[in-house]
């Protein structure tokens, strides 16, 4: 029996956005905040402005899923963070 933490599940089957596949894992932080915004223009489903729907999944990940991250995983999504304001013109 395989029990996901609900963090696990939100992350993996997100009401607001559909992910792609492994984008927390991306080595890139300009690629994670492409794909997210991406993700959150797309999806017709989310409730808030794209930028908050993407900005709202990353910062999840970073205090839920990804709490025991190794410091330089969490220091590429923090940077992904900025890289989405710079995407959608708020930096």
């Amino acid at each position: 029996m395989t029990t996901e933490k609900w963090s696990q599940q939100v992350t993996a089957h997100s009401d607001a956005l559909d992910l792609e596949p492994d984008v927390f894992t991306l080595d890139d932080p300009a690629r994670i905040a492409a794909s997210l915004k991406r993700s959150a223009e797309q999806s017709r489903r989310r409730k808030g402005t794209p930028f908050q729907s993407a900005m709202s999944m990353l910062t999840f990940y970073i205090n839920r899923a990804g709490k025991d991250l190794p410091a330089e995983r969490k220091a590429t999504l923090e940077v992904a963070k900025d890289e989405l304001r710079k995407a959608s013109g708020r930096a």
